[in-house]
């Protein structure tokens, strides 16, 4: 029998759906449905009657004719956004019966593709976006916890299943299942070889600036189309891109971006899968607080025309409030974050390593701690 994992977004959305629709979007298999057949239990209502799945023939059909569930509750429409007029279907449904049936919507990265610009729905939903497991979600984080996030990922399915063999398997079809399926709904693409050529390559150039006119050259493919494709991927939640953060007195770059995956087993090397890792987290943390807060936060990195580089920084209303550099087992404290902690002194700069050891403070303030601490206070 499947351990349910209380999700982070859990209580926000339940108290939304007292007020408003609940759209909830994420990378596939992040634990949507699940936390939403979750959650319409808890209320009592029966799932099978309560929760509807474009995916499914019979609950297709009652989807098209606009037949739904008479009594007030809790109603889960999933993969919905599939249909081409689903924003209609909804904003007819909520309006008619917006007072007796709380809707909670989930499905794939389209979601968020969809509510951009021009979206009738506007005003009547609240929109989150659920991730796939991070450590603060995992019971009694410990060192070992992190080695077991490396190896097996942050995926529900392959993390139960604790195999390496079955996670280099789910990967591989995950990505497949992505590009091949998702992707080809999605977009109007003709060339699903080349961007899948691509995405098998983009995992071992994670951690450093990523030239999308190398990947054009690689390719033999225009600048446009990669950039275009790269979008693809970021709206399907396979990848996510983070920008540099400038100020005029450190002389930052301010062009091209790092990239990462929400599947970071697809990265080979340790040091840049840790690296992701964390950069998963982060991202995640900040989805929370954009999402629940309306906060104007923002992940971003440093890097300088000297080359002094620090992987991360978290920033809110265009100000930096937090620093953090990635070593997978060196446990000295980075010039190129001592360098922006000197510059920012007011900011919270924080060095993390995979293993354990004890907290500790240099002259400068900037903290050295094990990751398994430090991201067990995100989400």
């Amino acid at each position: 029998m499947k351990v349910y994992i209380p999700r982070y977004i859990e209580k926000p959305v339940i108290a939304d759906l007292e007020r408003k629709m609940v759209f909830v979007g994420g990378p596939r298999q992040s634990g949507k449905t699940t936390m939403a057949k979750h959650l319409c239990a808890g209320t009592g209502a029966s799932v099978d009657e309560r929760y509807l799945n474009w995916d499914a023939a019979e609950d297709r059909e009652q989807i098209l004719l606009e037949r739904f569930p008479a009594a007030s509750g809790v109603l889960i429409l999933d993969e919905i956004h599939k249909f081409s007029r689903w924003r209609q279907v909804v904003k007819g449904l909520y309006d008619k019966r917006g007072d007796e049936i709380s809707i909670l919507v989930t499905g794939s990265a389209r979601l968020d593709h969809y509510r951009r610009g021009g979206d009738s729905l506007q005003g009547r939903y609240h929109f989150y976006r659920l991730w796939p497991l991070s450590l603060a979600e995992l019971a009694a984080p410990l060192p070992s916890t992190i080695d077991d996030l490396m190896t097996y990922g942050c995926f529900p399915e392959p993390f139960s299943l604790q195999s390496e063999k079955e996670t280099r398997r789910w990967s591989r079809d995950y990505r497949s299942r992505v590009i091949t399926g998702d992707l080809a709904d999605l977009e109007n693409v003709q060339d699903l070889g080349n961007i899948e050529r691509m995405a098998l390559r983009l995992p071992d150039l994670v951690g450093s600036p990523l030239s999308l006119n190398a990947l054009r050259e690689d390719l033999q493919v225009a600048h446009q189309t990669v950039s275009r494709w790269m979008t693809m991927l970021e709206n399907l939640y396979t990848v996510f891109r983070i920008y540099p953060f400038g100020a005029p007195h450190i002389r930052a770059v301010k062009k091209e971006a790092k990239h990462y995956h929400v599947d970071w087993c697809l990265v080979p090397e340790p040091g840049p899968r840790f690296e992701n890792l964390v950069a998963c987290h982060l991202m995640k943390w900040c989805h929370f607080l954009q999402d629940t807060e309306a906060r104007e936060v923002e992940l971003r990195y440093f890097r300088d025309v000297d080359r002094r580089e620090v992987d991360f920084v978290v920033t809110e209303n265009g100000r930096p409030t937090l620093f953090v550099e990635c070593k997978l087992n060196d446990k000295s404290i980075s010039r190129s974050l001592r360098y922006l902690k000197i510059r920012f002194p007011e900011v919270r700069a924080v060095q993390v390593y995979q293993g354990d050891g004890p907290d500790r403070k240099d002259r400068d303030g900037i903290l050295l701690c094990p990751a398994y601490r430090f991201l067990s206070e995100l989400v």
